[in-house]
């Protein structure tokens, strides 16, 4: 086993964690190739991503009161077990509906990996470190959706787009294989007890109730809704509207990923002395100023690619900023019940997601327009929330 406080542990937590963004990235490339081949619309192809996130929502509620329950380990075991059974029933799916079932379940699975691995993190690592931990682990699996776009644009034009499925049944098999060789329990017994299905909801209650917590979770989401909005319809806005190949639209993808990993190991640098609050508001600004500039471009029609990409750059700095301090500050107050906050946080970000994603894919006309004015909402909302809950909460 390795030590829970070592590199080892943090890179491997990372590695489950990024099961998440490799499911939803790596086939961006392969939406409109799919959506011809199965004879369907953007709107019903892009169903195998925001139910996908439907399924990544409810799941995390679940497997939180279970983990504070049972522990974090047996319960990721389950999750990473269905990842795999699900991603080969995608693989081998032959129409849309079953794509879209099977995404589903796969999204029950993988779901396991962020959450349990924020509260991990919170476990091994306290309200102190946390924050610096969470952006450093965002650091690392932020490789994963630069690498996946990539990775899926040469795998879809070599063996088709099963064949990003089939990776994903394999990097489940040693996520699963790792966790149970490699990395230990990290729920204290004391904290592992039976729980009530009123307990469970008190739990929440209480969540709700606190101010701080209910102003990082959502503020944090609408950073991620607005990640997900491009996530949604950049593919469509890359690949047809300004006509770039699917390994081009991946190697772009890698411009919006080093804003991430930008943010991300800026705040894990200044965490201790800026703190949650600062880093939290400096992001929200980034996600704001950088939604509103590309709006503006597609209203002034400027007809080129880099003013969809180099504000989303941007924006994603803001998100590799307020996410992580965000995910820490809202665990900060609860260690007795870390899986119960980190799973109606993720929740509440993937259920927004996906509901966002749903507008982003069915609102699509051709242009940039529908996802350029729902990436400069959420930066809007971002700020709205953080004003609103977190600047007078501390």
């Amino acid at each position: 086993m390795f030590k829970a406080t070592s590199f080892a542990t943090t890179l491997s937590l990372a590695a489950l964690v990024a099961l998440g963004p490799l499911s939803t990235d790596m086939y961006l490339p392969a939406l409109p190739g799919m959506a011809s081949e199965f004879n369907t619309d953007s709107g019903k192809i892009q169903l195998t991503l925001s139910l996908f996130m439907a399924g990544f929502a409810f799941a995390q509620i679940v497997y939180g009161p279970l983990s504070d329950r049972f522990g974090r380990k047996p319960v990721l075991q389950f999750g990473l077990l269905l990842f795999v059974i699900s991603s080969i029933g995608c693989a081998l799916s032959t129409n849309i509906n079953s794509l879209i079932f099977f995404r589903f379940l796969q999204a029950l699975g993988g779901s396991a990996g962020p959450v349990l691995g924020r509260a991990m993190v919170r476990d091994i690592h306290g309200p102190e470190n946390s924050g610096k931990v969470l952006s450093h682990i965002a650091s690392a699996m932020a490789l994963a959706p630069a690498i996946a776009p990539i990775v899926g644009g040469f795998m879809y034009i070599a063996w088709g787009w099963a064949s990003m499925f089939w990776l994903l049944t394999f990097l489940g098999i040693l996520g699963s294989l790792l966790l149970h060789f490699k990395i230990a329990e990290s729920s204290p017994e004391e904290f592992r007890h039976p729980k009530s299905m009123k307990t469970i909801i008190l739990n929440y209650k209480a969540l709700f109730k606190n101010r701080k917590y209910l102003g990082y979770t959502l503020t944090c989401t609408m950073s991620f809704a607005g990640l997900f909005s491009y996530l949604s319809g950049s593919s469509f806005v890359i690949i047809e509207y300004f006509s770039i190949s699917e390994v081009g639209y991946g190697l772009l993808f890698c411009l919006v990923v080093i804003g991430y990993i930008s943010g991300t190991l800026t705040g894990g640098k200044l965490s201790h002395s800026m703190g949650f609050k600062n880093l939290v508001a400096l992001g929200s600004f980034i996600c704001l100023l950088s939604g509103c500039l590309m709006l503006l471009f597609t209203l002034l029609n400027l007809q080129h690619v880099t003013t969809i990409v180099i504000p989303m750059m941007f924006f994603m700095m803001g998100v590799g900023l307020v996410m992580p301090q965000s995910m820490a500050g809202a665990l900060t107050d609860y260690p007795h019940m870390a899986g119960s906050a980190s799973g109606m946080l993720g929740f509440i970000q993937m259920s927004t997601a996906g509901s966002i994603g749903v507008i982003v894919g069915h609102g699509y006309n051709g242009t940039p327009l529908i996802m350029s004015a729902m990436i400069a909402l959420m930066g809007l909302l971002t700020v709205i929330f953080y004003f609103l809950l977190i600047h007078p909460s501390e």
